[in-house]
């Protein structure tokens, strides 16, 4: 008999582990799919053009709130744990709530759905959303390219909207945003790619994705999303550490599992951590891979009109996932807000409205900071109404999409920019040796 499957997950690693393992086995049925960690994306159904024969009218998606009632409805023998950025006691929680209800509780190794590419693969992970892995993953990029190589960008899926029409997406210029109806959370990511003048593809089917890229690429680049593992096994994977969140590296997954592959450990931001924070998350890795090379990196901040932000009272827009789910005190926009002497930081929470008060209310340890939150048409008008609420002379917004593009703001805003700088000569001698494979 076929075993039932539920798998549980945020719109990314569990789709991709239904498309290389589950699909078209005749062993399993999977009765549903569960979403959480991403507002909306529950009360869908993985289409038909994606679910393969075996599911002719698609799989439905509920929110994981239902898990207990799902797995008892179905008599679901195993649940699969399929999505990143969870603390080890979250993890066993979720065991737990499973296991009563009488599933087991499996966790797929990366390795078993992996992809094989053609082409050289590079991947830049991280050991928590919001290290600095998109800007490595753009340093890495253009260096790359100064080398003579075409490298094409695929990075970890965020489909929230229509899946039928996400199956395979190529971004080639900022319009594609728009075509594809981007939410900002995408556009954060993929649009400095664009603006750098890579081509980037995302969507739902990663086989059709990186068959697709391959025509197009002397290299491919995995640009990581959460602190994933890639969906195509690398020829050299590198893992941001973050020394500002020390003891995550091995506190949450699948950040071991990264930790104990990884070639290697790029250790970001440098000028703004402690002495105790570098020797934690260096000393952490090293108990569990010792033959990986590390690196450091500073992560330098540069507004593009820094002189209003002196004395001036400011709203800070920090990038979303970064500051929610991702648990960080603080981004860049207070980073540079600080270094450029601001008078006074407004609290967002005092203006914020709908969605943006409901995400407020939802993670309580949010400072000041807004998060760029805008995964809906009307989570954007909220943002932009919370925005123009506030009483502050200046918005400094450090989300690395350009807000002005996308909201009507009616006040100055001063656009934040981070870039990756490494330090020594040790990263560009670990890219020059990867560039000899893709020459």
């Amino acid at each position: 008999m076929k075993r039932k499957v539920i798998i549980i997950g945020a719109a990314g690693r569990d789709f991709h582990d239904f498309n290389t393992f589950f699909k078209d086995n005749d062993s399993y049925e999977v009765v549903a799919f569960t979403a959480t960690q991403i507002p909306f994306i529950a009360d869908r159904t993985y289409p038909k053009e994606l679910s393969g024969r075996l599911y002719p009218k698609g799989i439905r998606i509920y929110d994981e709130s239902l898990l207990t009632q799902l797995i008892k409805k179905h008599k679901v023998d195993i649940c699969v744990q399929a999505y990143s950025d969870i603390s080890y006691p979250d993890v066993m929680h979720k065991s737990s709530l499973v296991n009563a209800a009488g599933s087991d509780f499996w966790i797929m190794s990366p390795e078993s759905t992996m992809l094989r590419s053609k082409k050289p693969v590079i991947a830049v992970c991280a050991a928590r959303t919001g290290s600095g892995k998109s800007q490595t993953s753009r340093y890495v990029a253009k260096y790359l390219r100064l080398k003579g190589l075409r490298v094409v960008v695929i990075r970890h899926p965020m489909p929230y909207g229509i899946l039928k029409d996400q199956i395979i997406q190529r971004f080639a210029t900022l319009k594609d945003l728009d075509r594809y109806k981007c939410t900002i959370e995408e556009r954060e990511d993929y649009e400095p790619h664009l603006r750098n003048g890579f081509i980037l593809y995302a969507g739902v089917d990663y086989e059709k994705i990186l068959r697709a890229a391959e025509k197009e690429a002397d290299v491919i680049l995995w640009d990581g999303g959460n602190n994933d593992a890639p969906f195509i096994k690398p020829d050299l994977l590198v893992m941001v550490l973050d020394p500002l969140r020390p003891d995550d590296e091995l506190g949450y997954y699948p950040s071991e599992t990264l930790a104990r592959t990884a070639d290697i450990f790029l250790v970001n931001k440098a000028n703004s951590a402690t002495k105790k924070g570098l020797e934690t998350v260096t000393k952490d890795v090293r108990s569990v891979n010792k033959r990986a090379k590390i690196f450091y990196a500073d992560s330098i901040v540069s507004p593009d009109n820094p002189r209003i932000i002196k004395g001036s009272s400011a709203l800070i827009i920090e990038d979303g996932p970064t500051i929610t789910h991702g648990g960080m005190a603080f981004g860049a926009g207070k980073v540079a807000a600080m270094e450029y002497k601001v008078g006074k930081i407004v609290d967002a929470k005092m203006y914020a409205v709908g969605t943006i008060k409901e995400t407020f209310a939802k993670y309580p340890k949010l400072d000041k900071e807004l998060p760029a939150m805008g995964y809906t048409p009307k989570q954007i008008r909220d943002l932009q109404n919370t925005i123009n609420r506030a009483d502050c002379d200046i918005v400094i917004s450090a989300t690395p999409t350009d807000l002005k593009k996308i909201l009507n703001i009616n006040k100055p805003m001063v656009q934040v920019y981070y870039e990756l700088k490494p330090k020594g000569g040790g990263l560009h001698s670990a890219l020059d040796s990867f560039a000899k494979r893709g020459s």
